[in-house]
C-alpha cells in the first residue's frame, strides 16, 4: 500500500519545489479541455528544473509504482494531462530556458518549458523565424507542443511543430536518458526516434529538451481579410489560389457565428453579415509579396469576395489577427465553458464538413462558432456550454460522436493538431486499423512496461 508521506519525503529530497496542499494540487489536475477533473488525483506537484531532477523523479515513481503526468502550460484541449488515478504531476514550466540560438546553423536548443512566443522573439533578434504558432503561443510550451504534435495557422506553408524537431533529450520510464536525432538538418542514422516521441502525449517518455530547426525571417508579411456570402465560394477560391501556385503561409476561416461573436467581444470592425471570412497571410521578399497580394485579390474577387481588407501597417496586421485569435475567448462570453474540437478532412470536402457540423449542432440545440485552417482542411468547432448542465453535456457528447462519424466518412481524421488524450481515445479505432493500433500498444508496453507514464491516454 502506498505510503504518501514516504513518497512526499522522497520527492522533497529531489527539490524543494513541491506542492502538497490539496487546493494547490487540484489546480494542476485540469487542463483546457473542459474534462471533468473529478476528485483531486495529484499526490504532489513537482516543478523540475533539470534533466537530473526528472530522472530522479522517474526513479521514485517506479519505487512507489505511481504514475507521472507531465504537463507544461496545460493548454491542451483533449484531457492529455488530466490524471485519472492518483499520480505525481510533473510540471516543466520552470524548465523554460532558451539554451542556445545558433544563427549560422539556424538551430535552437531549448528546455521543454520554453514558451513558443519567447522562442520566436529570441529567434527574431538573429533575423530567424520559428513558424509553428498555436493560437495560445504566448503561453504554450515547446515540450507540450511536441508531445501533442501541435500546429497552428501557418502549417499550410511551413508545416507543424514536429517538422522542426531535429533532436530530443528524453527521460524514459526507467529513468534512463536518451538523445534522439542531432543538431544537423539531415540525419539518416538509425530510426527516427524524434518522430516517435512527437505526438506521443507523454506516454512513451518525458521530453526534457529539444533541438529545433529555424528558418530565415521573411522580409515582409501582409495579411488580408475577405468576406463571402457562400462557404462554397470561399473553398473554391482557395482551390484556385493553389492551382495558381500561390502558397500563402496562412489560409484561415471564420464562419458567420464566429464573426458575430468576436465582434461582440472585441469590436475590431470586422463584418458580421456574411456567411464566412478568409484570413490569408503572405510572406517572403517584398516584391514577391506585392505580386501575390495582387493576384490573390483578383482571384478572391472572381469568386465573389468583397470588402477585402489588406494590412498596410503592423497595427493593421495585428488587428486582423486579433480578431481571429479572439474566437475562443469570445465564445467564453456566451456560456461558462467552451469545448473546442479538431477535425481534418481533404480540402475538397471542407464545405461538406462545415455545413455538416452546423447541421449537427442545430440538431442538438448547441451553439457553434466555426474557425479553422482551411488551407490544410482543418476545422475547429467551438461550442459554448455549461458543463454543470447534464442534459447539455449529453447533447454535446452525441453531437461530437456524429461529427467524428461525418469527418471519417469524408476521408478525414479526428485530430490534426490537438492529439487524442482522454477525450478521443474511444474513437481511435475508427481511424487506425487494428494491426497498427496493436503495434502502437506494443511500443507503449515496451518503453513503459509498468505503465507509469501518462496512463489511460490515447488508448
Amino acid at each position: 500500500m502506498l505510503n504518501k508521506n514516504d513518497l512526499i519525503s522522497d520527492l522533497c529530497k529531489i527539490t524543494n519545489d513541491v506542492l502538497i496542499n490539496e487546493a494547490e494540487c487540484y489546480a494542476f489536475c485540469c487542463d483546457a479541455s473542459g474534462c471533468e477533473c473529478g476528485k483531486n488525483n495529484a499526490l504532489a506537484v513537482v516543478f523540475a528544473k533539470s534533466v537530473d531532477e526528472i530522472t530522479d523523479l522517474v526513479k521514485i515513481a517506479n519505487k512507489y509504482a505511481v504514475p507521472i503526468i507531465t504537463r507544461g502550460a496545460g493548454t491542451n484541449v483533449v484531457g492529455a494531462c488530466v490524471p485519472d488515478k492518483e499520480s505525481i504531476i510533473l510540471n516543466l514550466s520552470k524548465m523554460n530556458k532558451i539554451i542556445d540560438i545558433n544563427p549560422q546553423n539556424m538551430t535552437a536548443k531549448v528546455q521543454a518549458g520554453a514558451v513558443v512566443a519567447d522562442l520566436q522573439a529570441e529567434a527574431d533578434k538573429h533575423g530567424l523565424y520559428f513558424p509553428p504558432d498555436p493560437s495560445n503561443l504566448k503561453v504554450s510550451t515547446i515540450g507540450g507542443g511536441i508531445a501533442q504534435a501541435s500546429a497552428g495557422a501557418k502549417a499550410f506553408k511551413y508545416g507543424t511543430m514536429k517538422d522542426y524537431v531535429l533532436g530530443l533529450t528524453v527521460v524514459l520510464a526507467d529513468g534512463k536518458v536518451i538523445h534522439t536525432g542531432s543538431s544537423t538538418i539531415k540525419n539518416a542514422v538509425g530510426y527516427n526516434l524524434s518522430s516517435l516521441f512527437s505526438g506521443s502525449e507523454g506516454t512513451l517518455g518525458i521530453i526534457a529538451e529539444a533541438v529545433l530547426k529555424l528558418i530565415p525571417k521573411p522580409e515582409k508579411k501582409v495579411v488580408m481579410m475577405s468576406y463571402f456570402d457562400a462557404i462554397d465560394d470561399a473553398v473554391d477560391a482557395v482551390t484556385m489560389l493553389i492551382k495558381n501556385k500561390i502558397t500563402p503561409c496562412t489560409i484561415d476561416f471564420m464562419d458567420k457565428n464566429s464573426l458575430e461573436t468576436v465582434e461582440g467581444f472585441k469590436h475590431t470592425g470586422i463584418l458580421t453579415d456574411r456567411a464566412c471570412a478568409l484570413i490569408i497571410e503572405v510572406d517572403g521578399f517584398m516584391q514577391a509579396v506585392e505580386y501575390q497580394i495582387n493576384l490573390i485579390r483578383k482571384i478572391l474577387e472572381d469568386f465573389r469576395a468583397d470588402s477585402i481588407n489588406i494590412s498596410k501597417t503592423e497595427e493593421d496586421y495585428e488587428k486582423i489577427w486579433e480578431a481571429r485569435r479572439s474566437s475562443m475567448a469570445a465564445c467564453a462570453r456566451l456560456k461558462p465553458n467552451v469545448i473546442t474540437d479538431d477535425l481534418v478532412v481533404p480540402r475538397d470536402k471542407l464545405s461538406k464538413l462545415v455545413k455538416g457540423v452546423q447541421d449537427i449542432c442545430k440538431k442538438y440545440s448547441l451553439d457553434v462558432c466555426l474557425v479553422g485552417h482551411i488551407g490544410d482542411g482543418s476545422v475547429h468547432p467551438q461550442i459554448p456550454i455549461d458543463i454543470s448542465d447534464k442534459d447539455e453535456v449529453s447533447r454535446l457528447k452525441s453531437a461530437k460522436s456524429e461529427m467524428y462519424e461525418l469527418c471519417i466518412s469524408l476521408g478525414g481524421v479526428i485530430s490534426g493538431e490537438h492529439g487524442v488524450g482522454k477525450l478521443k481515445k474511444n474513437y481511435i479505432n475508427s481511424v487506425v486499423d487494428e494491426n497498427t493500433l496493436n503495434l502502437m500498444k506494443t511500443l507503449k508496453k515496451t518503453l513503459d512496461p509498468r505503465n507509469i507514464l501518462n496512463p489511460d491516454k490515447i488508448f
